[in-house]
């Protein structure tokens, strides 16, 4: 986990019916949150289980290779990644039971692309009916946060009438069957294929990842939200923003180097 309280004071604030929350890092423990980070960076990237065969057949050496070839090298796709990293791990840890069921980034075509499609989405699964309910997320990661930005993420919700696409929980559906979770890629393709998926069930999340506060920029997207999903408006802030991911990634490389 990014351990977010062991290094961020959080926030939380209501916005009309929906919820902002800012988690600011808190600069006496930014090493802590770059060691948490970094701990948790690689098997967004790869598998546990194809490091460990790495590892095993190959060696250290071959496994920190494995590692490193996985991780982009442009800050611009490492800013991208890394706010997607952390708006997945916000869904395991503090969503309130939401959880995303695949780390997206493993089934990148290159590391220095940017995926396309939905973000990531957060699935809860009804314990009694079974039936699905959705957190359609936008994760952005800037130095300096602007208005513009979050009209870009707010387009990306409202795709498809807000809804997940298709597309996405399709891709989500085929890498759970990879994984051996038949119940839940089955339970996509029932939403997708045999119930529907009404608007109800679906909330939406926008993250950001910033150097600068984020706190108004939120509170103004979500009142100007005219729709009728719930929204959660989470904003990480981290003052030396660039120089923040750069250590992240310096340090799975030295992980890498010294397991």
């Amino acid at each position: 986990m990014a351990q977010f309280n062991d290094w961020c004071l959080s926030a939380d604030e209501p916005v009309g019916n929906h919820l902002r929350r800012v988690m600011t890092g808190q600069v006496a423990q930014l090493p802590a949150g770059i060691q948490a980070t970094a701990a948790i960076v690689p098997s967004h990237y790869a598998s546990e289980e194809q490091v460990a065969r790495a590892l095993s057949r190959l060696g250290k050496s071959a496994a920190a290779a494995l590692i490193q070839g996985k991780l982009p090298t442009t800050k611009a796709i490492r800013s991208g990644d890394l706010g997607e990293i952390y708006a997945t791990e916000w869904i395991d840890s503090h969503s309130g039971g939401y959880r995303a069921p695949i780390k997206r980034l493993r089934w990148k075509d290159h590391r220095n692309m940017a995926m396309r499609g939905d973000d990531v989405i957060g699935i809860f699964q009804d314990a009694q009916t079974q039936r699905l309910n959705f957190l359609k997320t936008e994760a952005k990661s800037r130095v300096a946060l602007t208005a513009q930005v979050l009209t870009e993420a707010r387009a990306g919700l409202d795709k498809d009438g807000g809804l997940p696409s298709a597309h996405a929980l399709s891709f989500i559906s085929a890498r759970l069957l990879e994984l051996n979770n038949l119940p839940l890629a089955d339970a996509i393709d029932d939403a997708l294929l045999k119930h529907g998926i009404p608007l109800q069930s679906v909330r939406h999340l926008l993250f950001t990842f910033s150097g600068n506060a984020p706190d108004a920029l939120l509170t103004a997207s979500l009142q100007a939200y005219p729709g009728p999903v719930n929204q959660w408006g989470v904003g990480l802030r981290v003052e030396g923003h660039a120089a923040f991911i750069g250590a992240v990634y310096d340090q799975v490389i030295a992980n890498a180097n010294n397991a």
